[in-house]
């Protein structure tokens, strides 16, 4: 069968879409970024295509030839590079006309446990609302409803409660008594897998939970266990300091960058993550318990890595900023005369002194203010990369004796040099 799913290269999209090529199945790879991941799933057949976006006949175009359809696609919160109403609800409707238009008759749908009337955030009130658009539709659509999902790479808002695991001497938990059903990966393709087949149940609605409803304590306490790590005291967050670090997530959004500690996140935590778990066997599925997901996936030295090094991200990023921005503004103004003096005791003139003391100052200034844009980032680091170089080289012909001064003013720029380059290589989301 020639399937095409939406959101390919998301946590649930490529792992249903690995399932169904192992299956038999020719898998149509859809999203709106795929340079990567024709590299990443080279077995796919790739299309661009954006649910927000795409009209009608765009999709018709897309479908061609397509049996059924799943749709993996969403998003959590609206930032300038998510509307959830376009995501959740228009863009389904117009995959939805589009699928009765071709005839591909089998709509599969993700949506997520726990949404119901009554919870009052975008995420669920647009989730329901495309729910309810489906199930008046004509087609043969199963909505499948995971609760949060686990797999041994790490995504997302499952990302962070590892990073939590991985806090040094304690575990910080903010809504620690919530309750959260969980569900593995790889069982959610397999009911994406049993759904398109011919006798899978349809226009119905099942949930994907295992049965065991653990709190936030309970979870991160079990990720720290099965990293390795020590057994550490846990320390509840007052929720207004987690509300606060969630306006600041959600500020950061609007310069492109996706923390899963955004506000809709908070607030999914604080409402805990329930589901029917009975609803599974519906597919002939028996979800995998929590223990079970991570004794299945043993934990290396990479995911302790990753769980010690999540908040050293962003302070790495913190720091660089700050480095590169008052450096620059030190240039100009404290610190002018100074760096003048170093430069025309080397033989320069002053007029070249200042204006060299002038650019790299706006220069250093202008990396930092790049480095907070996401989308420039990269090329942030490499710039501080490349300055670092400059300025080691030219001081080095210059003035080697600043090499033996003992404030370090170019030893000092090495490990500057090397958390850049941290950075840069750790810089990727998802």
């Amino acid at each position: 069968m020639r399937i095409a799913v939406i959101g390919a290269y998301g946590l649930v999209g490529s792992y249903a879409s690995a399932r169904l090529v192992a299956e038999g199945h020719a898998v149509v790879g859809i999203g709106r970024d795929i340079a990567a991941a024709r590299r990443r799933f080279p077995g796919l057949d790739w299309q661009r295509a954006d649910l927000a976006k795409a009209s009608v006949a765009d999709w018709t175009a897309a479908l061609a030839g397509v049996e059924a359809v799943v749709n993996c696609a969403g998003a959590l919160q609206d930032s300038p590079r998510d509307d959830l109403r376009a995501v959740h609800v228009e863009g389904v409707r117009r995959l939805a006309e589009a699928c009765a238009a071709v005839g591909v008759r089998r709509f599969v749908h993700i949506s997520a446990a726990g949404v119901a009337a009554g919870r009052r955030t975008a995420f669920n009130t647009t989730k329901l609302e495309a729910e309810a658009f489906l199930a008046e539709s004509p087609l043969e659509w199963i909505i499948l409803r995971p609760g949060l999902v686990f797999a041994p790479a790490a995504y997302g808002g499952t990302a962070l409660l590892r990073g939590l695991a991985g806090v040094p001497g304690v575990t910080p938990v903010v809504f620690g008594d919530s309750r959260i059903q969980v569900i593995g990966a790889e069982d959610v393709a397999i009911a994406v897998a049993r759904c398109v087949a011919p006798d899978a149940p349809t226009r119905v609605s099942l949930d994907l939970v295992h049965g065991e409803a653990l709190t936030l304590i309970d979870i991160v306490g079990r990720l720290r266990g099965w990293l390795g790590l020590a057994p550490a005291p846990t320390v509840p967050l007052p929720p207004v300091l987690a509300r606060l670090t969630a306006a600041a997530s959600d500020g950061l959004a609007f310069l492109g960058w996706r923390s899963p500690m955004r506000t809709a996140s908070l607030e999914q935590l604080r409402m805990g993550v329930r589901g029917r778990s009975e609803d599974a066997a519906r597919l002939g599925l028996a979800p995998r318990s929590f223990d079970a997901l991570f004794a299945a996936a043993p934990s290396g030295v990479q995911e302790r890595w990753f769980a010690r090094g999540y908040f050293a991200k962003p302070a790495i990023l913190g720091c660089l900023f700050g480095f590169w921005l008052v450096s620059g503004l030190i240039g100009l103004t404290v610190g002018f005369q100074a760096a003048v003096a170093v430069l025309t005791a080397a033989g320069m003139s002053a007029g070249l002194a200042a204006g060299a003391v002038i650019g790299g100052s706006l220069v250093d200034i202008a990396l930092a203010l790049l480095l907070t844009w996401r989308p420039t980032a990269a090329r942030a680091l490499q710039g501080m990369l490349l300055v670092t170089a400059g300025y080691l080289v030219g001081a080095t012909l210059l003035r080697p004796d600043l090499w033996l001064d003992p404030l370090g003013p170019l030893v000092k720029s090495i490990p500057a040099a090397f958390l850049a380059l941290a950075a840069l290589a750790t810089l990727d989301e998802r």
